[in-house]
């Protein structure tokens, strides 16, 4: 009875400290509901049986707060404290509940070794604070594109003439046999849009999963005193996150340690200003990114329940984004279309004059229209049957397949380079990549593994291997040890177990860190509880060093270690120690002996990185700026970072492609050159050929003019920074070239946007360069930026197919049709014959002429570029030839086909919709390959397209021999089946011939256009 009232008054306790924050009305309401339910408290305490558990519920209402009356009671913070927390960035909010340390405490989470992070633990943490994931709008559901779907003009006009042919057919010859003509339009265009929605449902499908994929980022979080990297989905409240210059902070935090951490809110705000984050302004909001510094953060509140949060609930993927590619072929659909509907104009206008002049006649050989005679029910039908053809026609011509087939082709090509490692954000990059003329490649992790090692360590002038270093003056050993355990972004854990040491940080941290633990016996441990830092200076790309300030406890002395690329390091030094631990002096000739040894370091492909110390006074320290001169030179040390298996011929395969390859490092000279021979992106003595190495301060200093004319000799660019890298890309747009750009860092981010085609790396790559960047290189791999390239090509090159597939179908119908209705009076092709054609053309066709896989022969052509017309010479002379013979058949046919082979009208129809169907089926070969004679060569490995044939072949033999009444088609017997298919397969060996014939270089329509001049 006791622990009843106990657990009430703990009820009683909360209600009365819960938030205020109703107005004074409310608040009078509010104190009648605890009068109650504080009296029925203390008469339980009076009952003998204990009272039945009641949930309260308080009724949601808008000028109510819900009060939970069961708190978590295993953590001493409610959600709503820790939201107002950061939301507010109330410094004296955070200061009564104890601090960083006091929340840290409330969460039963430990600021150095984290949380437990056992299932346990995330699943309680799950419970009471939400997990790190937002809701997302709704998808699109498949009702919604088959909406969208009928919101074509043409369709709509098509649907009213159904109805009309529909409802005049069944009055006429009753609901048995009238409804055919009116019912097979509208089957026809019901199978349209089905087609048409699924593609673009499943378009829409496929860029859901490529969003939650390039969503899903990888965070470094500190669990049971372990560093390891989670999804940003797996972060709880109370977890230890790492952040470097790059990250996006992945939910609302506290800073608790670290040094000169500066965030862009930009994302949040709207403001440009860097805000800087430290102990006296510890809150960080999630989706802001770190530009500068580094440190470690308490996770406060996650998921819905940030500002981030909020604001990705509401925000959708939009993927209508219209590539340039679907712009231009839209013109060209748009150009297309007005010619089609000057056609079908001119045979609406041409049917209707030979209806009404009494020159059309029925089955029967009876005029149609005998003036007033004829029934009002009868002419209607009769101009509702031309509008149908003339509207059927403009369908026809209208190829609305194109931008279906680029966007086939691109969702296609993106869900196959998620394979071959490369994920697609925008989607435009994948046609751009095809025309790319010059790729600017970094070198660490692209074209080498970023797998470092320490092989080298020179101290004064003197090289030591790991057994030799017993030989060396303790006092040296120790101060080396000191730089390198204070002077680090990365970490070192060892478990409980004694099993292997995990290293963390960056590859190079990794390697230096492994290097000082495993080779010098250093204890990290014990050196950074030795010491206190007092400030760091955090190392970018631009100053190429980091350094700290730090105070030793043993003797209080101030001491500064600096650690970056050797020669700049070198350069702040005014004396070193050699093996001894005497101090020399550094003058002239000792530095020219020490940048030999860094040379020849370089020339071994080994990075050089230095370490430097100096002792400084109270005084010197209080301005927070480290000493950047009379340092005394540690030591040396050469990382190797081989080259990635494969590198060198994926090099080779670019360059055969006619594509440039610069490799822009901000690695020394020698180091570049030597990495560039070996990749093969400099040839043996090329280096020795004037321009074609450059550093990054001189190709700086060039003038503009300067720049334009040697930008295309240079091959390599060493110690160069991200603004080096922006002005090349610059220049070489300015040539004309489509540049394709990788980066890794946040400031390559400025040369990854203005770049036409921007690849970030996706293991080394920080949050900011991938989201400034087109295509994220999952693995690093220069090879696979090798790929990308070709699948770029093959996404042109399988849209050119299709146009060229498309437009020969359109040409021939538009033509058979106009010359049928001029002199015959009547359209040899029914509107649901028409429909189907266009259901094979634009779907089917584009399903197998867009799906085809990249292929050697992709590479031995020079890049596109950036003026090269869409439609080229090679596809007017493919596309004419075959156009041309479709017509001359097809007219033979309508003009002689029943005298040839002695049958009836209505046969002879069918053996020209027979024949035209066929035609495209066996061109759709042909539009295979471009140039090549052989169209049938890989046809194996293209199952898709057997595929489809198959069910176009099988369709047309379904709709010729058996829908009879649907098609308005007769069967054919074996002899008019075997006419059909030989005369469709003279496409083939014609095809073959017209590709002996030679097209001139100069555009086909530049003709047209010198002539209208």
């Amino acid at each position: 009875m006791g622990s009843i009232f106990l657990s009430n008054l703990e009820r009683i306790e909360y209600l009365l400290h819960a938030p205020n924050t109703l107005s004074e009305p409310k608040q009078r309401w509010h104190s009648a509901f605890l009068t109650i339910y504080c009296s029925k408290a203390l008469l339980s305490f009076f009952n003998v049986s204990p009272p039945e558990k009641k949930s309260f519920k308080v009724s949601r209402l808008p000028s109510f707060t819900i009060v939970d009356l069961k708190p978590d009671t295993r953590f001493k913070i409610d959600q709503n404290t820790l939201i107002q927390l950061v939301k507010d960035k109330n410094v004296d909010s955070l200061r009564k509940i104890g601090g960083v340390v006091g929340v840290a405490t409330s969460l039963e989470a430990d600021l150095e070794l984290g949380i437990e992070g056992d299932v346990e633990d995330i699943s309680h943490r799950h419970d009471a604070f939400g997990s790190n994931t937002y809701k997302r709008p709704p998808t699109k559901s498949f009702f919604h594109f088959i909406v969208e779907a009928f919101k074509d003009l043409t369709i709509f006009i098509l649907l009213g003439c159904a109805t009309l042919s529909l409802a005049f057919g069944i009055k006429e010859d009753g609901i048995k046999e009238g409804w055919y003509d009116g019912g097979s339009i509208f089957v026809a265009i019901f199978l349209v849009i089905a087609v048409s929605a699924v593609s673009n449902f499943r378009q829409n499908r496929q860029f859901d999963k490529l969003s939650k994929v390039s969503n899903n980022i990888q965070v470094e979080v500190v669990r049971a005193g372990r560093r390891q990297q989670i999804s940003v989905f797996e972060i709880v409240v109370g977890d230890v996150v790492c952040l470097k210059i790059g990250d996006q902070v992945p939910a609302d935090g506290l800073f608790f340690d670290g040094h000169s951490l500066q965030v862009d809110e930009s994302s949040m705000t709207g403001e440009s200003d860097h805000v800087d984050v430290n102990y006296s302004h510890p809150f960080l909001v999630s989706g802001t990114k770190v530009v500068d510094g580094y440190a470690r953060m308490l996770v406060t509140t996650v998921g819905m329940n940030t500002t981030w949060g909020e604001m990705m609930s509401s925000i959708s993927r939009d993927t209508s984004e219209q590539t340039p590619l679907q712009a231009r072929l839209n013109k060209l659909t748009s150009s297309i279309g007005k010619v089609g509907l000057l056609v079908a104009f001119l045979v609406l206008v041409v049917l209707l004059v030979r209806y009404f002049t009494g020159n059309t006649t029925d089955d029967n050989g009876n005029k149609e229209f005998i003036g007033s005679k004829t029934k009002v029910d009868d002419i209607v039908n009769a101009v509702v049957g031309i509008v149908a053809a003339a509207v059927t026609i403009v369908v026809v011509a209208i190829p609305e397949g194109l931008p279906l087939a680029v966007t086939l082709t691109l969702a296609y090509s993106m869900k196959r380079m998620m394979v071959d490692q490369a994920m697609v954000r925008k989607l435009s990059a994948c046609e751009t990549m095809g025309s790319a003329t010059t790729i600017c490649t970094d070198k660490t992790g692209t074209l080498t593994l970023n797998q470092m090692k320490v092989t080298k360590f020179w101290l004064g002038e003197e090289t030591f291997a790991t057994s030799s270093y017993s030989s060396i003056a303790p006092y040296v050993l120790e101060l080396v040890q000191e730089g390198v355990a204070l002077n680090t972004t990365g970490s070192v854990y060892r478990s409980n177990s004694g099993s292997e040491i995990e290293f963390s940080g960056s590859p190079t941290e990794k390697a230096i860190l492994s290097w000082a633990v495993l080779d010098l016996n250093m204890e990290i441990e014990q050196l950074m509880q030795s010491c206190t830092i007092l400030y760091v200076e955090a190392f970018n790309s631009q100053k190429k060093r980091s350094g700290v300030l730090m105070r030793r406890k043993v003797d209080n002395t101030i001491h500064v270690h600096w650690k970056g690329a050797a020669e700049m390091i070198l350069k702040m030094c005014s004396s070193y120690y050699d093996a001894s631990g005497i101090v020399k002096d550094l003058d002239d000739a000792e530095q020219m002996k020490f940048e030999q040894i860094i040379q020849g370091m370089a020339a071994s492909s080994l990075r050089c990185i230095a370490f430097a110390y100096k002792q400084v006074s109270e005084e010197d320290q209080e301005n927070k700026k480290l000493d950047e001169d009379g340092l005394t030179l540690l030591g040396l040390v050469g990382l190797k970072d081989p080259c990635r298996p494969g590198v060198k011929k994926a090099v080779e395969d670019c360059q055969y492609a006619g594509v440039n390859i610069k490799m822009i490092t901000g690695d020394n000279v020698f180091t570049a050159k030597a990495i560039a021979t070996e990749c093969g992106i400099l040839r043996l003595g090329q280096d020795l050929v004037n321009g074609a190495v450059v550093e990054g301060v001189e190709f700086r200093n060039y003038t503009p003019k300067e720049r334009l004319e040697k930008v295309d000799k240079i091959c390599v660019m060493a110690r160069s920074s991200p603004f080096d890298k922006l002005l090349m890309v610059q220049c070489l747009k300015q040539k004309g070239h489509v540049v394709a750009v990788t980066g890794d860092g946040t400031n390559d981010a400025p040369a990854l946007k203005e770049a036409d085609i921007g690849l970030s790396m996706g293991i080394q790559g920080t949050e900011v360069a991938k989201e400034s960047s087109d295509i994220v290189i999952l693995d690093d791999n220069f090879a696979s930026v090798a790929t990308v390239l070709k699948w770029g090509r093959c996404v042109y090159n399988n849209i050119q197919k299709f146009i060229q597939f498309q437009l020969t179908v359109n040409v021939a119908a538009l033509v058979i049709n106009f010359v049928a209705a001029v002199s015959a009076g009547e359209v040899p092709l029914t509107a649901v014959q028409l429909l189907w054609v266009n259901l094979i053309m634009d779907t089917l066709g584009a399903l197998a002429l867009a799906t085809e896989q990249p292929t050697k022969e992709l590479m031995d052509k020079p890049p596109v570029g950036r003026t090269a017309p869409l439609i080229t010479n090679i596809m007017w002379r493919n596309l004419l030839a075959q156009a041309s013979y479709q017509i001359i058949v097809l007219l033979t046919l309508q003009f002689k086909g029943e005298s040839i082979f002695g049958v009836t009208e209505k046969v002879n129809d069918t053996l020209i919709f027979n024949t035209f169907v066929l035609c495209q089926v066996f061109n759709e070969f042909n539009a295979r390959k471009l140039e090549k004679k052989n169209v049938f060569k890989g046809i194996h490995r293209n199952r898709l397209f057997l595929g489809i044939i198959v069910i176009t072949i099988v369709l047309q033999v379904i709709m010729v021999e058996f829908l009879k009444k649907f098609a308005d088609t007769e069967r054919l017997n074996w002899v008019q089946w075997g006419a059909c298919i030989g005369m469709s397969a003279l496409s083939w060996p014609i095809g073959w011939i017209v590709k002996w014939i030679p097209v001139p270089q100069k555009p086909f329509l530049s003709y047209l256009k010198m002539s209208k001049k």
